[in-house]
């Protein structure tokens, strides 16, 4: 096995597998005195500082500058310089190269902005260290900067130090470190000097060592640094966060392969308008026809795209936000709506990260706890039924017992319930209350006089108090405790516990514990851990005196055993529906944790998760499997447990072998890696580290599992309207590309109706508004009814293409009709240039109607309210009016070089651009009557 956290001398132990003696004389260190001044000096020549290293990454000018490597900018930056080199050689003024530069810098300064976001994981990493450390050095103790940190140093920490570097405890007194930031639970890990452990041991369960970023909750130890810097666990997480390319979102794959087709297929049209007018006009013609290839350039781009997609994008971050989903990065607002799996922790997402109990066992009684979270609001069951009195002091004891052999508070904060202190012990508080026992005035009649504090050698804590009488008021007490001055009330592991006791509790009589009631107690608890259930065993035991402060192995003797109590974290409610609507949409749910395989387990079965297999693999398996292997093994297996860092990035990758969209969750920062690999990042607000924020795409505000499949929802819409206002977009640019391209063909002279600057104008404002508004076209009912759309499909799949190019040829037929009785109509009416207005004025209008239409794909514009998105109603009114503008406002006409329309003109123009609206709703009714009906 790897050692996760070896350096890269491959002759480095694995230093939770070796004794203190052995780690102290590996690493050339002295327990008592530490490292010599020379000592350090070297070591530090030879590992550098104890600090996080950032290899470079794109300077904002770099970003800046592939801005403009895009193929679609490129031509157009093309076309600026020979359109300005045009206007001057016929001294005229460039406001086509003009308009056209200042396009490709808006779209250049938009990407700009979308990518040039610094990423700030690796700054967030370094906000873990700790500035100044406490070390035994040259046999006295110094403080440092943490920088200063080498192998061999003997590191001093206590409560509510930050862990400065990873290290071998060689002392502890009653230590607990926070270790959440690494492995994801949130649960305090007691510490142990003497111990050695296995090789295949987890890296939660290392519990002989430190990690750098960790937090020392609980007494203090001193420690033997094994790795600083880039080879600490924390150095790893960030080496791998370096690691990790950023690929392309989907959406941007998808315009890029637009621009290449776009592009390739202009400049193939350009190149044949070009070379045949050359060769049957002569090269007299070619600057007539440079400016028909100009037009044609300009056509074929659609230089509004870029702004509708990040308008839209921007529209749905809003609309997320509002349920509860905070986007940090543009493109994976569309990214979501392909998401094909989720890969969820548990803790705080699928679960309320609040710990409550579910299960009570006695000698004489199986008891169900009702009630969620930590309100103290529930019911005691037996069978189904609430508690008679005989049941009711059956309990009594032991929630006496989880009440006060406790130190956690319940109270309410903001008018929400909740626990200062250890959750387990939380849950304790709960369920006493649940049972009616008063806290406040309990602790007030009985006085704690001598405390046995949880250690990780008894597995067990207990506290003795005075005043054992004042019980007898709140419950009915066993035989003889009422004339002991003292209670010794215990907790723990239900193994070790049960080691001490003589004696259990049935009813209100103390019974002996043979070997068969120790049997039974032992088998009730492998099935309550076999539920994923977390169990604690309770004891009791009347003292004639106080026992000796520390003397905790006479005192937890000949105890009588009360009974045992499971709790889980509980499930949110709402998760359940959420699993099912995934299912539902073709997306499957997985669960990746740091928790136990049970306990996974049975929460992946209850939540539906596991997909009725019943299987689960361990971190420990995953570390001897190849990535081969895995790659197999995901396709069927949805749980994960006891996983580290490294597995949750080897999951993500094997699935995107796969070709699968993966979105994943983390709060830590362990999970800083898997986050920024996966296609859609997503990091806890609520409990999420500044690491796992950062590295992430989007951020749940309030870390629920139920939140990422609304988000999922919203990321589908948006996809499907970013297809629908393409289709309407290229669909016009088609009909533009053709009717510039046929004009000088059809008619009998060499010129195009359209200049590049009125172009811009269709492209940017005619499409441009409707496109915006079709961007807010609600959710269609089915959205999440249906399979992800496949990842790899390309931006013309599912006939987007063929309707672009249909309704491109439809447009540029009925454009070309109308030009060339405009042209004729215009020669005779003596106005020989009004015919390009009024074809100008056609495809404008035009637009409008394939706007209205284009809403839906099987609905009428008639079978559609117009209210049900008021903003396409408005956009072609507003754009009506602006086109109309052009063509009568004086100032316009004349920077536009339009002409003035006749009201028989005018009603010619609306005539003609109806006929694409006609055609559209005509396609509907064919696809209704023949069953051919396209998805979007």
């Amino acid at each position: 096995m790897n050692d996760l956290s070896s350096t890269s001398n491959s002759a480095t132990p694995a230093w939770y597998t070796v004794g203190i003696e052995q780690a102290l004389g590996d690493l050339g260190s002295n327990a008592e005195t530490g490292l010599s001044s020379q000592a350090v000096i070297d070591r530090r020549q030879q590992h550098g500082p104890n600090e996080l290293e950032e290899t470079g990454g794109r300077s904002p000018w770099r970003i800046l500058l592939d801005q403009f490597t895009n193929i679609m900018l490129l031509m157009l930056m093309a076309v600026a310089i020979v359109s300005a080199v045009l206007s001057m050689r016929n001294q005229e003024f460039p406001k086509d190269a003009i308009a056209i530069a200042a396009i490709v810098i808006l779209n250049g300064v938009l990407g700009y902005l979308q990518e040039s976001r610094a990423e700030k994981a690796l700054a967030a990493l370094k906000q873990l260290a700790s500035p100044n450390v406490l070390v035994q050095r040259n046999d006295r103790l110094q403080e440092v900067p943490s920088q200063d940190l080498v192998p061999g140093d003997i590191l001093l920490i206590e409560a509510g130090n930050q862990v400065a570097a990873d290290g071998r405890l060689i002392e502890a007194a009653n230590l607990q470190l926070r270790e959440s930031a690494l492995t994801g639970e949130a649960q305090g890990v007691n510490k142990q000097a003497t111990i050695t452990l296995p090789a295949e041991t987890a890296l939660a369960e290392r519990k002989n060592l430190v990690f750098a970023g960790t937090e020392v909750t609980q007494g203090r130890g001193r420690v033997l640094v094994t790795h600083t810097g880039m080879t600490t666990e924390l150095g790893r997480i960030a080496a791998m966060l370096q690691e990790v390319e950023t690929e392309p979102t989907p959406l941007q794959q998808r315009m890029t392969q637009l621009g290449n087709v776009l592009v390739t297929g202009s400049l193939t049209l350009v190149a044949l308008v070009v070379g045949g007018g050359v060769i049957f006009g002569g090269w007299g013609a070619f600057e007539r026809l440079l400016e028909v290839a100009l037009s044609m350039a300009v056509a074929v781009v659609p230089e509004g795209l870029p702004a509708v997609i990040t308008v839209t994008l921007a529209i749905g971050t809003q609309r997320m936000v509002r349920r509860q989903a905070l986007i940090r990065r543009l493109p994976a607002v569309e990214t979501l709506g392909s998401v094909t799996t989720i890969c969820s922790d548990k803790t705080g997402t699928l679960t309320q990260n609040k710990m409550v109990v579910q299960q009570v066992r006695t000698l004489a009684h199986e008891l169900k706890v009702t009630g969620g979270g930590y309100a103290p609001e529930g019911d005691f069951l037996h069978q189904g039924q609430p508690l008679d009195p005989r049941q009711q002091a059956d309990a009594g004891l032991l929630l006496l017992d989880g009440l006060l052999c406790n130190d956690a508070v319940l109270q309410k904060e903001a008018g929400e319930w909740a626990i200062m202190g250890d959750p387990t012990e939380g849950a304790l508080v709960v369920m006493a209350s649940k049972g009616g026992l008063d806290r406040h005035r309990l602790s007030h009649a009985l006085q704690r006089v001598v405390e046995f504090p949880f250690s990780s050698e008894r597995k067990r804590m207990s506290v003795v108090f005075k005043g054992v009488e004042a019980l007898g008021t709140d419950l009915t007490l066993p035989q003889g405790m009422s004339q002991a001055p003292y209670l010794l009330l215990a907790k723990g592991s239900p193994e070790m516990l049960l080691q001490g006791c003589s004696q259990g509790l049935e009813g209100t009589e103390p019974v002996s514990l043979t070997v068969a009631v120790r049997s039974r107690i032992l088998a009730d608890n492998a099935e309550m851990a076999g539920q994923g259930l977390r169990v604690l065993g309770f004891a009791y035991r009347p003292l004639s005196a106080v026992p000796t402060e520390g003397d905790a192995e006479t005192a937890e003797q000949d105890l009588v055993w009360l009974g045992l109590v499971g709790m889980i974290d509980a499930l949110r409610p709402e998760v359940r529906l959420a699993v099912q609507r995934c299912r539902a949409a073709g997306i499957r749910p997985m669960m990746i944790t740091g928790d136990h395989q049970l306990t996974a387990m049975a929460i992946a079965q209850d939540l539906g998760i596991d997909d009725g297999q019943a299987q689960a693999i361990s971190g420990a398996e995953l570390e001897k499997m190849p990535q081969s292997e895995l790659e197999d093994v995901v396709k069927t297996v949805n749980i994960y447990a006891r996983v580290s860092p490294e597995h949750k990035l080897r999951i993500v990758q094997a699935l995107q072998k796969d070709h699968q969209i993966v979105a994943m969750t983390g709060d830590g920062v362990n999970d800083a890696p898997a986050l920024k690999q996966a296609e859609i990042g997503i990091a806890m607000g609520i409990t999420g580290t500044d690491v796992s924020k950062e590295a992430s795409d989007m951020v749940l505000l309030d870390d629920n599992f139920a939140t990422i499949v609304a988000a999922t929802e919203e990321g589908r819409v948006v996809y499907t309207n970013i297809r629908r206002f393409v289709k309407y977009i290229l669909g016009s640019n088609i009909g533009e590309l053709l009717t510039i391209a046929l004009s000088p063909l059809i008619l009998p002279i060499l010129d195009v109706p359209l200049t590049p600057l009125q172009i811009l104008w269709m492209n940017l404002v005619t499409d441009g508004f409707p496109a915006l508004a079709l961007a807010v076209e609600p959710a269609e009912p089915d959205v999440m009814k249906r399979p992800p759309h496949d990842p790899n499909e390309g931006i013309f799949a599912r006939g987007l293409g063929a309707y672009m190019l249909r309704i491109g040829v439809v447009f540029a037929v009925i454009t070309v009709t109308m030009m060339v009785w405009a042209y004729h109509w215009s020669q005779q009416d003596g106005d020989p240039d009004r015919w390009k207005t009024m074809v100008f004025t056609t495809l404008c209008l035009a637009q409008m109607g394939h706007a209205i239409a284009v809403r839906s794909n099987t609905r009428l514009a008639i079978e559609m309210s117009p209210f049900s998105n008021p903003f396409v109603l408005a956009s072609v009114i507003l754009t009506f009016v602006l086109q109309l503008m052009l063509i009568y406002v004086t100032p316009l006409r004349e920077f536009f070089g339009t002409q003035l329309l006749n009201p028989f003109e005018l009603v010619i123009c609306f005539g003609f651009s109806t006929l694409l609206f006609v055609w559209v709703e005509l396609e509907k009714i064919y696809r209704r009557i023949w069953g051919k009906v396209v998805q979007d």
